[in-house]
């Protein structure tokens, strides 16, 4: 019983992060465009690869962490995720923001956990889909 506590609590806060990072950057889709166009202006990676993807990252953010704070389509959003968190990761590595970067990696690793012991998964929308 406690494995499945557990299990929504770390659903939840990995879901939290991701909902939250999408939400905070919706109203501002310029302001955060334009900054990440400035992170990566050194670079190699071209304004054509960057500035679509600042403006998709928030939308993605909020969709992966709604589906996995929810647990609806819990595994596809875990990956969505890891997707995002990858993708995040090569950025981060192409500008040297090593900083950033255990942040990023721990997100990594939250996620794999919760792929991991997806049976575990009890308290979520799938569960009342699958009755």
């Amino acid at each position: 019983m406690d494995t499945k506590w557990a299990y929504l609590l770390s659903r939840l806060a990995i879901g939290l992060s991701f909902f939250g990072h999408g939400l905070v950057r919706l109203p501002k889709l310029a302001g955060f465009s334009g900054w990440m166009v400035g992170q990566f202006s050194k670079s190699y990676l071209p304004d054509t690869l960057i500035i679509p993807f600042s403006y998709i990252l928030p939308f993605a953010e909020f969709i992966a962490g709604l589906m996995i704070i929810l647990g609806l389509f819990t595994r596809q959003g875990l990956l969505f995720a890891g997707v995002i968190s990858l993708a995040l990761i090569f950025g981060t590595t192409v500008i040297e923001n090593w900083d950033a970067l255990p942040s990023q990696l721990i997100h990594v690793a939250f996620l794999s956990v919760l792929l991991a012991y997806l049976s575990h998964n009890s308290y979520a929308v799938d569960k009342i889909i699958k009755k």
